[in-house]
This record gives C-alpha cells, structure tokens and sequence, in this order.
C-alpha cells in the first residue's frame, strides 16, 4: 500500500471562533461511528443531519466550516454522500485507518439487516411486517431532519446572494427535476461568478495554523496520486478474481435463470458500472436498475424492486443499501452449485463490496487536496455557495421524506405546460385524505422534545420507535 504519512499537513481542524475542539481517542471513535451506522435512519438528509449533531455539536471533533467543506466535496462524487461524508471525517481525525472505520462502520449495521431481512424475504416473500417495526423511527428522523436544515441554514447562509442560492436549488429540485449534479455545478460556478466579478459575500480563508492532529499525505513525486488510485482501484476490483471461479465446470456449463453463465461475475461487473454514475443519491438510478435486473437479467420479478426499496428504507444506513437486495435475489435464485442461501449472502457482498468500496476511492484519492485548497479565496467562494445550495438540497429531501412519512399516497402536480401538453415543471403533491394521523402525532411529539426541551436523539428515537410499535401492531395483526 502506498505510504500515506509524511510531509503535507492538512490545515488545522480548529475553529478560531470556537471552544477548543476535543481530541478523540480511536476507541472513543469507533464507540461513536458504530452509534452512528446504527442509528442512520431517514435517508441522506437524516443521515447527514445525525452526523452533524453528534461529530459538530455535541463531540466536537470538528468545526462547522470543516465539516461543511467535507459536505461540499461528498455533494460532488458518486455515490451515497453521507457514507463519503462520514469516511472524510474519520480520515480528518485519525487518517486512513480512521476513513475506513468510519465509513465500514456506517454502512455495516444497516448492511447485516439488509442480508437477514431479505434472507426471510427469499424464503417468506414477505415484507409488510417491517413496517410495524420502523413506523415511529420515519417520524422521528424527520423532526431531526427539520432540526438539522434550521441548523445548517442559520450557519451557511451569511448573505442575500446565498440566500438566493439556496432557494434555486430547492426550487430546481423541488419543481423542476432538474438533475442534481447540475444544481451543484450551477451553484459553483455562481459562487465563483459572484467573487470574481462582485467581489461580495466571500467568505474569508480558513486558518492555516498548525494542526494540534493531522491527517497527511506524502507529497514527494507527482506520480503519488496515480498510485494511489491505481492501489485502491485494484483493492475495489479484487473480488471480481473470485467471482469468475465460483462454481463447478459443469454448473457453468448451464446456463442460469437470468441467461448469465456467471451470476457473481455479472452482479459484481453491473453494480461496479452503477457505482460511478449514481450522482444525487439512491433514487436517480433505482429505476435504472430495477428495469435491467427485471428485463434483462431476470434476477427479480416485477414488483420486487419497490419491496427491496421498503427494506432499504427501514434499515439504517443509505437507501441505495437496496442494490444489496438486488445482489441477494440474484445469487439466492442463481447459486451455480452453492446452497441458495450461501449464493444469496455472496450476491449481496459483492453487490456491497462493489458499491461502497469506490467512496473510499473519492475520498483517501481526493479530500488531501481538497483540504489543502481550503485557504484558495476563489474556491472558498463557489464552496460557500455550493454549501447554499446544500441548504435547498436539504430542504428539497425534507420535502419528499416529510411527504412520504405523512401522507400514504404522493404523487405529481404538472405546472406551467404553455399551451403545449407537456409539463415544464412539476409539484410533488399529496393526497390529503391519505394524511396519517399517527405519523403526524408522532412528528409533533418528536419535534416538541428535540426543539424545546433538547432530549438527546437516542431517547427519541427509542420514544417513537416504541410509540410506532403500539399505534401500528395491532392494525397488522387485525
């Protein structure tokens, strides 16, 4: 592996304004990311919202204007943001061991509950239970979500133009669809628009102090950085050796029921490809793939993607933990010689190993020059209003996780189509009878305790969860 200590500090991860930061031991560390991966409920905004609670607000281990840098470089790559987010700041605070730790740690929980749950959907086919089990917990997250975005915005927007940032992002999102890579490129290029050009509302250089921990990165030769890439890209494309040889001779001979000779092969070759194109999260490529994992490999059904999608969305960890499932039914239905359950459990591992393992990539390749940059005026400025844009995201999820979290059916309100037939932008719009009580007295009580009486999450979410349990249990066993 490539040396990764010497000679260029990473910029101090204090804060001038600030309280002394904590130094975190790796234990202390590690007691805290499990926490994390296992209380990540709500999606990314939930998700982001968790770790800026706990790392910002109550441990300390890194400043605000740090970890929104993080969040704005994470906003920028493929693949789950939050896992990327929480690698970024595990490789801030104790280096490379300290990234993979964390983000191990932040998928895991949510990774071993995806295999048992869709083990006892390959064998029951079964999945409406779940939602007794996680209704409270939805409620819950979206308090914390809401409480997190008042949070972010009261910290990121500092001006009138960030203000305006913000609000077209949502409004881009919210009504226009409009890709989500393009929202953040857009807003960038207006951060770096408005400082060159106004020279207003740029914020000033991050200090360059010394740095009480660091994480380093060796600098000696230009070629570095490509055999570091080179190193984690072999490490990410290992498992594909063992792919190709699992089976017999003869079980390779026939064909499997999705018509692939190997099913390992091709779970691990399509979810490596899906990897680097999943710009916006989870849902701009779940369509994508439910159609070739139906249609064209035959691995699920009709209708199995959206009961894959239900686990995903009750478990912690990101949504697109769902491709897990996927890998799971693929190997389940398509062993190639090994006992169905034994081939569901290796479909999904290298449905995970090939989805998670490139976030790793971005980051220890990646975040060392971003975080030397951190003091480049330009740069800072189309951060600054990539972070604005990041406030509309969230509200943009707030949005949709609040509306699906309420109301039992949402659907799409077409807007401004001219005179021409075809919608130019659209509303997500619910349908009110559908509104659930329960949920929506679940969400206030959530709220009140978070907002006004400042009960720590973990209560909460054991609150509501139970809460969940009483007011859902006995409708599922009517």
């Amino acid at each position: 592996m490539p040396n990764m200590q010497d000679v260029s500090d990473v910029p101090d991860l204090s804060d001038a304004t600030a309280e002394p930061l904590q130094q975190p031991s790796f234990s202390e560390a590690v007691a805290v990311w499990a926490r994390v991966g296992c209380l990540s409920f709500g999606g990314p905004a939930g998700q982001i919202a968790l770790m800026h609670k706990t790392v910002v607000e109550e441990k300390r281990w890194i400043s605000e204007d740090r970890f929104l840098h993080a969040l704005n470089y994470c906003m920028l790559l493929p693949g789950p943001e939050a896992q990327q987010l929480a690698t970024y700041i595990g490789w801030l605070i104790h280096g490379v061991r300290g990234g993979i730790v964390a983000g191990l740690l932040f998928v895991l929980p949510g990774f071993l509950v995806i295999l048992v749950l869709s083990s006892l959907y390959a064998f029951f086919q079964n999945a409406t239970w779940l939602l007794a089990l996680f209704f409270g917990l939805k409620a819950a997250v979206l308090a914390i979500v809401i409480e997190a975005l008042m949070r972010v915005a009261r910290r990121a927007l500092k001006s009138r133009f960030h203000y305006a940032v913000a609000a077209s992002s949502f409004l881009a999102l919210f009504l226009l669809n409009t890709p989500f890579p393009i929202v953040v490129v857009m807003a960038g290029l207006a951060g770096y628009l408005h400082s060159r050009y106004r020279a207003v509302g740029t914020p000033a250089p991050a200090p360059q102090e010394k740095a009480r921990w660091h994480a380093r990165l060796t600098t000696r030769t230009v070629a570095t950085p490509f055999i570091m890439l080179a190193f984690w890209i072999l490490v990410w494309q290992a498992p594909l050796l063992l792919a190709r040889h699992i089976g017999t001779p003869d079980d390779l001979i026939a064909e499997t029921l999705s018509g692939e000779t190997n099913v390992f092969s091709a779970v691990f070759v399509f979810f490596s490809k899906m990897a680097v194109v999943t710009f916006g999260g989870a849902y701009a490529v779940l369509s994508y793939v439910a159609q070739v994992a139906v249609d064209h490999y035959a691995w699920l059904r009709p209708g199995e993607m959206l009961d894959g999608l239900a686990l995903a969305e009750t478990t912690p960890g990101p949504l697109v933990l769902v491709l897990c499932f996927v890998g799971f039914l693929a190997g389940f239905r398509n062993p190639i010689g090994l006992d169905p359950l034994l081939g569901g459990l290796f479909g999904a591992s290298l449905a995970a190993w090939a989805t998670f393992v490139p976030s790793f990539i971005w980051i220890f390749a990646g975040a060392p020059y971003i975080e030397k940059l951190r003091g480049n005026v330009v740069l800072s400025a189309a951060l600054s209003a990539i972070t604005a844009a990041v406030v509309g995201v969230i509200l943009n999820l707030a949005f949709w996780f609040g509306l699906h979290v309420l109301f039992a059916e949402v659907g799409r309100l077409a807007l401004f189509s001219f005179g021409t037939g075809l919608p130019v932008a659209s509303l997500a719009w619910p349908e009110w009878h559908t509104l659930d009580i329960a949920a929506l007295a679940i969400f206030i009580i959530a709220s009140v305790m978070l907002l006004r009486f400042k009960i720590g999450m973990v209560k909460i979410l054991g609150f509501c969860a139970v809460a969940g349990l009483l007011l859902r249990l006995p409708a599922f066993f009517a």
